[in-house]
């Protein structure tokens, strides 16, 4: 028996050719889409669950408020917190503390350093910025796998390292590198330690990347020995937050009951001083699993640009609506054959054939065309995988595969949407009379026609939803691509400083540098700097208004740079003096941005003029006010900063070019650069090209949304066809009396398809408030955003229903167009 139905089956999609290519084209889209985005989402969702710890590991966070306002968030936090936690809670079962190995202490301030690692025997020389110093517990806690040494004494000791399986293969070849030495350019300082292990490499899927570890003890060796005391020790330090901490809880801790707990542990090491708790000053600690970082984090000093949770559950349930518009479409279509399969119906009844007997059939043929989708739909995935990894900007570096969770959720969609796409078919085909069949009387009947057309309005809402995502997100990305940054970063070739010049030489170095640099053909100016747009600002110090009466600290972003950095970027000065040689007294000014100005109360960039602030005890003049420019994308607000002068900054060299030939003028550079750095790798990158990658994140959700979008638009548009068809089908006779009435063909053709305008129609009022409210949602994630528009939502409106009447316009023509003797000798 279930020989023959799988026969039947067979044979009747075999005869039915067109409908079944059409039902296949919409099926095997929409579970080729679904896999494709099941993948990509279980990516997303899988980084550091390889971590066998994961569920028991948190990251502390820090909010910082000043007079109860929010004014930071950060990633990092002090390095005393953790070790102290561990002492106070009997939760926490092991912690760690990692520093990235940019970050020092070799001044007056912290800076970030680029790290230069070379081998002169391999002649390798290279900038290595993935890396960290970190406690020797961090390899238990993130279970970092060993291939040479012992991971439970590597970083025990000062000055040892573990390098990655690539670094070692780079710098030592395929010698073992174990008990060797590693040089490490930083800070203008060499250093040499013992590689004690190499690791495998650390998995992509993670918010760390690293390519190497430096002991922690190495980190607290170099800030003693440069002279810092007490206040500035990396171990129990209250002061410092450039440090990642985290926790490892015991089995079973609940994280939320004991971050309950960090206010009165704040309150009791006096982390917040009482001066600063009556003034509603305070620092907020929260613990968040490191399962939960890359989506949901976005924080000051991410370790890692993240991902975005958002997008992720939009692109997710884009998954869920295609798949549903494809089963929704077969239904529709299956119904639309009504007339040809009622009296195959019929037939069957009157020799015998049960109800059950013919929905286990229909069932049947629902099953294999649904199996045929999605076996092509397989071979699609894995063939296409290379692409979509890169539409989807995904790092991921294997072809298709699927987590066992999101195979058996995807198994359970499939199995329940084949189900309940072919039984509503199957139950009213099988509930034909074949007496009313076979006369012919069913033809004129509304059952069904409800479900029908609700589903109609069901798709073309989510439709225009889908359009009106579309456009608002590709209007964010532009407004963002296309704002003016109150800097002018066009045409600026920057240079990731040196490292390995001693701080004794450098400033004559760099002069006879800049000097000789400004002789090149093609380049307009130079300017040296700790920061760069584009780059987070890493260091912030509290600052107060030398005559301020609420005596109140702020806390500001610090950037140091030379005398031609504001000049060289075109940044605009409000009131007062860029720093000026002709100022020997400049060595103890400031400027200001507007941000600052606002935050420390000041009423005018001229009132700003008549001030002091004091930061690390002494006080700066304030001798300018620059106009607000965007050191980061518009997806961030632009933060209090105050800019200090110093000439002998070398992190970054910013180089304005007014020469087309830009390669030639880069090796001019090059050229020079060897000539006064050799030691040092030539590393450089183009401002505008590096400032626009903090938006290829939303571009590339842009791309995907579109496309996923269209895709789910033109499947919707299959059941519209398949509507219309059955309409057309249902109104055979109709259409030709009315035609030997006198009917038009106009007049046919607006008769059939205002009822299709009418279902898009009321579709579209159901999608506007749904539309405006999930994008009003997604906006709140930037800064800076645009404002949604009448316009888009019209504009959705007219492409829906233009989509609409294209797409039953054939049907309708046909129709219109058909001989009325045919149709009527038919009956």
């Amino acid at each position: 028996m279930l020989k023959n139905y799988f026969k039947l089956a067979l044979r009747n999609l075999k005869t039915n050719k067109g409908y079944t290519l059409l039902n296949l084209f919409g099926l095997v889209t929409g579970l080729t889409c679904c896999l494709v985005l099941f993948q990509y989402v279980a990516y997303q969702k899988s980084f550091d669950a390889f971590n066998s710890n994961a569920d028991q590991i948190g990251r502390l966070h820090m909010d910082f408020h000043d007079q109860g306002k929010l004014t930071m968030q950060s990633a990092t936090v002090f390095p005393g917190v953790a070790p102290l936690m561990k002492n106070d809670f009997p939760e926490v079962k092991n912690y760690c503390r990692l520093v990235s190995a940019r970050v020092g202490w070799w001044g007056v301030e912290p800076a970030q350093w680029n790290v230069v690692f070379s081998n002169d025997a391999q002649n390798v020389k290279t900038i290595e910025n993935q890396g960290f110093y970190a406690d020797p517990s961090f390899l238990q806690m993130f279970t970092i796998p060993f291939l040479k040494g012992d991971a439970n004494n590597a970083l025990d000791g000062p000055n040892k390292m573990v390098i990655s399986e690539d670094l070692a293969a780079k710098y030592f070849g395929g010698a073992d590198p174990s008990g060797k030495r590693m040089t490490v350019h930083e800070g203008g300082q060499i250093y040499h330690y013992e590689v004690t292990g190499v690791f495998k490499n650390y998995p992509k899927n993670s918010h760390l990347k690293f390519d190497y570890l430096i002991s922690y003890k190495t980190f607290i060796s170099l800030i003693h020995a440069l002279g810092k005391g007490k206040e500035m020790d990396p171990d129990m330090n209250l002061g410092w937050y450039d440090f990642y901490d985290y926790l490892q809880l015991q089995p079973g801790t609940d994280f939320k009951a004991l971050e309950a707990k960090f206010l009165d542990f704040c309150l009791r090491h006096h982390i917040d001083s009482p001066e600063q708790i009556a003034k509603n000053n305070r620092n907020d600690f929260y613990l968040m699993p490191i399962r939960d970082i890359h989506l949901y984090s976005h924080r000051n000093e991410e370790a890692e640009v993240n991902g975005d949770g958002k997008s992720v559950s939009f692109l997710f349930l884009v998954a869920f609506i295609i798949i549903a518009i494809a089963w929704v479409n077969y239904t529709n279509l299956a119904t639309a054959r009504s007339l040809e399969r009622a009296r195959e119906v019929g037939v069957r009844k009157l020799l015998g054939a049960l109800r059950a007997h013919l929905i286990f059939q229909f069932m049947i043929e629902s099953l294999l065309l649904n199996l045929t989708s999605l076996v092509i739909a397989l071979v699609l995935a894995v063939v296409l995988s290379p692409v979509y990894h890169q539409l989807l900007a995904s790092d991921m570096s294997f072809g298709f595969h699927l987590p066992a969770t999101y195979t058996l959720g995807f198994t359970v969609l499939f199995l329940a949407g084949t189900f309940l796409s072919g039984v509503y078919p199957a139950f009213v085909l099988s509930g034909y009379h074949p007496i009313t069949v076979l006369k012919g009387a069913f033809k004129n009947s509304g059952k069904g026609q409800f479900l029908r057309k609700g589903l109609i309005i069901g798709q073309f809402a989510t439709s225009v939803v889908l359009i009106v995502g579309t456009i608002i997100v590709f209007q964010q990305v532009s407004f963002m691509r296309n704002q003016q940054l109150g800097a002018n970063i066009d045409r600026t070739l920057v240079l990731n400083g040196p490292v390995s010049v001693p701080d004794t030489i450098y400033r004559d170095t760099y002069k006879s540098f800049k000097d000789e640099l400004l002789q090149v053909s093609g380049i307009k100016s130079m300017a040296a700097s700790t920061s760069v747009m584009g780059k987070e600002i890493y260091y912030t110090n509290d600052a107060i208004l030398q005559h301020s009466l609420t005596n109140q600290y702020y806390t500001f972003c610090f950037q140091y740079m030379d005398y031609d950095f504001v000049p060289g970027y075109d940044i605009k000065i409000l009131a007062g003096r860029n720093f000026s040689p002709k100022f020997t007294t400049d060595n103890r000014a400031v400027l200001l941005n507007q941000a600052a100005m606002k935050l420390f109360g000041l009423d005018s960039p001229e009132a700003a003029l008549k001030e002091s602030i004091i930061y690390d005890g002494a006080p700066y003049r304030v001798v300018g006010v620059l106009a607000d420019f965007h050191q980061l994308g518009l997806n961030t607000a632009v933060n209090p900063t105050v800019f200090v002068l110093r000439p002998e900054a070398n992190n970054f060299y910013s180089i304005k070019l007014n020469s087309a030939n830009t390669a030639q003028t880069v090796a001019a550079v090059e050229k020079v650069w060897n000539e006064h750095f050799p030691a040092d790798p030539f590393n450089y990158f183009f401002l505008n090209e590096a400032f626009d990658q903090q938006y290829k994140a939303d571009e590339q959700f842009g791309k995907v949304f579109g496309i996923f979008s269209f895709l789910a638009i033109c499947i919707a548009c299959f059941g519209l066809l398949s509507l219309s068809a059955y309409n057309v089908i249902q109104r055979t006779k109709e259409i030709g009396i009315r035609k030997v009435l006198g009917a038009s063909v106009s007049g046919i053709f607006m008769m059939l398809t205002s009822e299709m305008v009418m279902l898009v129609a009321i579709g579209i009022l159901v999608a506007i408030p749904i539309a405006w409210f999930v994008m009003h949602l997604w906006l709140q994630d930037f800064a800076y955003r645009i404002s949604i528009q009448w316009w888009v939502f019209a504009l959705a409106a007219i492409a829906a229903l233009l989509i609409a009447l294209l797409t039953v316009s054939y049907q309708a023509v046909k129709a219109a167009l058909a001989n009325p003797v045919k149709s009527l000798r038919s009956e």
